[in-house]
């Protein structure tokens, strides 16, 4: 193999294991909500630094396939969800 070909192996898997550790090492928590809206219920699993974060990122994330338009992703942000289960990681 070249010298160049191995340099660019290397700095690829540099910036993939910085990239890696910058995202995964400030997950401290992870939390599954579950959320309904419109007769409708979904449940997602997020990670973040607190359990507020986590919990506010899963519960984002468990809106979206249940709601249509900018409106209900709002109003289903803002109601309490039907279930956190939160856990060190």
């Amino acid at each position: 193999m070249k010298r160049s070909t191995l340099y660019t192996i290397a700095v690829i898997a540099g910036i993939a294991a910085m990239f890696f550790f910058m995202t995964a090492g400030t997950a401290k928590q992870e939390c599954r909500v579950c959320m309904d809206y419109a007769g409708r219920s979904n449940c997602a699993t997020a990670a973040g630094p607190t359990q507020e974060a986590a919990t506010e990122t899963a519960k984002t994330t468990a809106c979206g396939p249940i709601t249509s338009g900018m409106n209900d992703v709002i109003a289903c942000g803002n109601r309490m969800p039907a279930s956190v289960q939160c856990r060190s990681r």
